[in-house]
């Protein structure tokens, strides 16, 4: 099942203090972003990458292309406002029938996730990867505990979602007009009362969002030899 990813990539994620956009830091001597490019690079069904970017930034992001021999087409595109007006950018570029949208900043995914959430999203139309919550999780207002929330209906949503690429740009029209911003891309298609399947992901997937994580990142990538999985 082929398919195109979008990967926001404009935003310069504040709460990593990093003085810089998050995509450029290095983990294990390769940036962030260059880690999560790989997969995709690797992938045949991939056919094609649309990286959403920060104007300002698009040179660096050619030389990170070139150093890093990402020789698959990756098409540059200016990120918007909100990450929903940079994913909606990128959509707009995409051709295939089925597109995922995964964070740049996600750089443990593996080829079998993106495989099932491809043919799962050319069945049902939208899927999600998910892991189920594990802590436990408690509702809180002033400081103070307001009730504990049942968990075993309760999942943590991850990137990549995918769709068919008409629902979704159908889904992002509509949010536009009704100046809607959601949470992630799959709440928009929800507001159509359209389902969106959950493809059980990996805990690993972490969104690398605070120096705290870059700990976790490294940890995992020292125990899988140096590389994000394919």
């Amino acid at each position: 099942m082929n398919y195109e990813v979008v990967i926001p990539a404009a935003g310069q994620g504040k709460r990593m203090k990093a003085g810089k956009n998050k995509q450029f830091i290095e983990l294990n001597g390769k940036p962030v972003i260059a880690h999560t490019l790989d997969i995709f690079q690797k992938d045949p069904a991939c056919s094609g990458i649309i990286l959403v970017i920060n104007e300002a930034e698009r040179d660096e992001f050619l030389k990170l292309a070139d150093t890093y021999q990402m020789t698959k087409a990756i098409a540059l595109v200016h990120g918007g406002r909100e990450r929903q007006h940079s994913v909606y950018n990128g959509l707009r570029a995409a051709k295939s029938d089925i597109v995922l949208v995964h964070d740049g900043a996600r750089p443990f995914i593996d080829t079998h996730l993106i495989r099932r959430l491809s043919q799962t999203a050319s069945e049902m139309g939208a899927a999600t990867a998910a892991v189920p919550v594990k802590e436990t999780i408690k509702r809180v207002q002033n400081l103070e505990v307001i009730e504990t929330v049942e968990r075993s209906s309760l999942w943590a949503i991850q990137t990549p979602q995918a769709f068919r690429l008409s629902l979704i740009l159908e889904a992002h029209e509509k949010a536009g007009q009704e100046e809607y911003l959601g949470t992630d891309d799959a709440s928009l298609v929800e507001r159509l009362n359209h389902k969106v399947s959950i493809v059980e992901g990996d805990y690993k997937n972490i969104k690398l969002t605070t120096p705290e994580d870059l700990l976790i990142a490294k940890a995992i990538l020292d125990r899988e030899g140096g590389e994000a999985i394919c």
